[in-house]
């Protein structure tokens, strides 16, 4: 089945596929009073759901210069735990353990300061990577289907959690399919430092890569405790206006109304419009109108 955010497709769910579940994760900032999460049947077994959660955000995190942040992986460089929640995460991000061979795992015993504004888990901060070989960088890699279209979003978090002595120095620079991306960094002890990117980056030949190199200085490998990759979804379809939505809506409980279509938007998409409703739809950026009942 697919599953739409208002009237426009986000994502498209095989549960024969996906045998143990799976789980759909987004940054979506509203911009009508309402907002439906549908799911659209588009063959002969049933669409299913079994939690919707919904969490409110700062407005300063996970920014974008255009559309919503659809979750393509969220990690903490360890070999311990399996995964990291809440209440370690205050806004209940799931963080999913990861580790390389090529890594050597760093821990700390001390509080991590995880106080800006994303504030990812103190315990997610307490462990890193670092390569064995200290000449060698960092580095981290996935596939993408769609080289030509498909953007991300990267958020790396830092922290420096060794007692580094008086003659050691760890300063690294970061790189985006091998060009240059931040830097130089070095991390700050037992302080979060978060990196995000300028703005959308795309892959070439369908593969990403995000690598972290030691600088001409540096005494130490580069290190990294957790990362974000968003993968950017635009959603063009206005949706219907407000006041004519709730009119709509005020007919329907009024009336007694029960027409098993009208679910999610009145208007749009057009293949979905509601049983016995007519309405104008213009362009995609403005709010379709309801006409006629």
């Amino acid at each position: 089945f697919d599953l739409y955010l208002g009237p426009n497709p986000w994502d498209t769910i095989d549960l024969h596929r996906l045998e143990n579940g799976t789980r759909r994760e987004i940054f979506h900032i509203p911009t009508s009073n309402s907002l439906q999460i549908c799911l659209v049947k588009t063959g002969e077994t049933t669409p299913l759901i079994t939690a919707l959660e919904i969490r409110p955000m700062d407005n300063d995190t996970y920014i974008t210069e255009s559309g919503s942040l659809s979750l393509f992986s969220r990690r903490y460089n360890s070999q311990s735990e399996p995964y990291i929640r809440f209440p370690d995460d205050v806004y209940d991000r799931q963080w999913i353990a990861y580790f390389q061979p090529e890594w050597t795992q760093k821990n700390t015993t001390s509080v991590v300061r995880n106080n800006n504004d994303y504030e990812p888990p103190k315990s997610a901060l307490s462990t890193a990577a670092t390569p064995t070989n200290a000449s060698a960088p960092l580095t981290i890699e996935w596939s993408t289907d769609n080289p030509e279209d498909d953007e991300y979003y990267l958020f790396t978090h830092f922290a420096e959690i060794q007692e580094l002595q008086s003659n050691e120095t760890r300063e690294f620079n970061m790189f985006w399919n091998r060009e240059p991306y931040y830097g130089p960094l070095t991390p700050t002890k037992l302080v979060i430092n978060t990196i995000q990117s300028r703005s959308a980056e795309t892959c070439r030949e369908g593969k990403c890569s995000f690598q972290l190199i030691k600088s001409n200085i540096s005494t130490l490998p580069p290190l990294l405790n957790a990362f974000e990759i968003f993968k950017v979804i635009q959603f063009p379809q206005a949706e219907t206006d407000d006041n004519e939505v709730a009119t709509i809506k005020n007919i329907e409980a009024t009336y007694v109304l029960s027409r098993i279509n009208w679910q999610g938007d009145p208007c749009v998409p057009r293949e979905f419009m509601w049983d016995a409703l007519n309405c104008s739809i213009t362009a995609i950026s403005t709010p379709p109108r309801i006409t006629s009942l």
